[in-house]
C-alpha cells in the first residue's frame, strides 16, 4: 500500500487525528522516504505518535504555518479540520466553517512551493440535505452534490473547499484529489469528549453500561436514521487507489453496508453479549434521516470497494474501546 510514495517526500495535515495517525503509520510501513507529521494538538493530544517520523505542532489556519509545513515536500495529504461527530458540529458551525482557512492556506503554500500532488479531506456532509430525509435513502452518487445544500455549517465547509481545489488545478496546474468520506471508524480514534461519532459512542455506552450494571443506554433520536460505516484499513486502502490513479474529480469513499442506529445497537450488543434498555432522547443532534454511499464511480473507475463488513470491524474497535477504559480506569484507581 502506497507503495508509488516511496520516493517522495510527504506532509500529512492533521495527523494527530484518527484516520491522520493511521495514515502517518501506513506511509511508514510503506517504506516513505521522508514523513511529516502536522497537528494543532500539543503532542500528548495525538492519538498516535511516531517517534521515526518529523513532528510538527502548527496552526495550520496561519499561512506562515502551512508555507512552513509543506516545505520541501512533494505530496500534502490536508486530513485537518475542527470537526467531530453529530453532536459536535451540528453546535459548532463556525468553528467548523473556520476550517476552511486550512485547506486555502495550504493550497496556496502547496502552490508556492511547489508541491507535485495534494489530496483534500472531503465529507459525505456535502451532499444535498432534500436527498437524505427517508431512512431508506437512494445512495448517494456524486452528481447529488448539486444543487447545493450541504450540512450547515460543516458541510459548507467542504463543498467550498473542493471547488478551491478544482480551481487550484485549473488555474495553478496543482494536481489535487478529494474524496468524500463517510463515516470511518476504527481503534485509535475519539470515544469521549463529545466529538465521537456513532460507532465508538455506541460501543462506550454500553461498556459503562455493563460496568455500572444498568444496562440502559441513551440513542440519539429515534434509532430508526441510517448511516453506512467503513473500517479504517478500507479507507487507507481506498485512499491508496485515489492516490495512484488519475482521479479529476471528487469521489465517494465509503461503505454501501446501509445499517439504522438501532442496528448498529444490535451488532454492539452481540459483542458484548448483552440486551440493553434503550433510552431514546428525541431532542439531541441527530443529523440527516439516511445517508449511504454509492460506490458504482469508485468500482468503475479504480475497479476498488470496501471488503471489511460492518460487524468485523465493529467488533475490532469494541475490543480497543475496552481495553483504553480500562487503562482509563487503573489510572484512576491508581491515583
Amino acid at each position: 500500500m502506497f507503495s508509488f510514495h516511496r520516493k517522495h517526500e510527504i506532509m500529512v495535515a492533521g495527523a494527530g487525528g484518527f484516520i491522520g495517525g493511521h495514515l502517518v503509520c501506513q506511509l511508514r510501513k510503506s517504506g516513505v522516504s521522508m514523513v511529516r507529521a502536522v497537528d494543532i494538538k500539543p503532542l500528548s493530544g495525538w492519538h498516535q505518535v511516531h517517534s521515526d517520523v518529523e513532528n510538527l505542532v502548527l496552526d495550520l489556519r496561519e499561512i506562515q504555518a502551512c508555507r512552513k509545513a509543506v516545505k520541501g515536500m512533494d505530496v500534502v495529504y490536508n486530513l485537518a479540520a475542527d470537526m467531530g461527530g453529530m453532536g459536535y458540529i451540528e453546535t459548532h458551525k463556525a468553528l467548523c466553517m473556520l476550517s476552511v482557512l486550512i485547506n486555502t492556506h495550504l493550497l496556496c503554500a502547496s502552490r508556492d512551493a511547489g508541491v507535485q500532488l495534494y489530496f483534500y479531506s472531503s465529507s459525505a456532509c456535502v451532499y444535498n440535505a432534500d436527498r437524505q430525509k427517508d431512512p431508506n435513502v437512494t445512495a448517494l452518487r456524486e452528481t447529488d452534490a448539486y444543487p447545493a445544500m450541504p450540512e450547515d455549517g460543516y458541510g459548507w465547509e467542504k463543498l467550498f473547499s473542493e471547488r478551491m481545489c478544482r480551481h487550484f488545478t485549473e488555474d495553478f496546474g496543482l494536481e489535487t484529489r478529494v474524496a468524500r468520506l463517510h463515516n470511518v471508524y476504527g481503534p485509535h480514534g475519539t470515544w469521549t469528549g463529545g466529538r465521537e461519532k456513532a460507532p465508538a459512542a455506541i460501543c462506550r455506552k454500553v461498556i459503562e453500561a455493563i460496568r455500572s450494571g444498568t444496562h440502559e443506554i441513551e440513542i440519539w433520536g429515534n434509532g430508526n436514521q441510517t448511516r453506512s460505516f467503513m473500517y479504517i484499513e478500507d479507507c487507507l486502502a481506498g485512499l491508496d487507489s485515489i492516490m495512484g490513479n488519475s482521479v479529476a474529480f471528487p469521489i465517494n469513499l465509503g461503505s454501501s453496508e446501509l445499517v439504522s442506529i438501532n442496528q448498529l445497537v444490535d451488532i454492539v450488543e452481540e459483542i458484548a453479549g448483552v440486551r440493553m434498555q434503550r433510552h431514546y432522547n428525541l431532542n439531541a443532534p441527530k443529523g440527516v434521516n439516511g445517508r449511504n454511499s454509492d460506490n458504482s464511480l469508485i468500482q468503475e473507475t479504480l475497479d476498488w470497494q470496501p471488503e471489511i463488513p460492518l460487524r468485523e470491524g465493529m467488533g475490532k474497535t469494541y475490543e480497543w474501546i475496552r481495553e483504553e477504559m480500562e487503562k482509563t480506569c487503573n489510572k484512576a484507581s491508581d491515583s
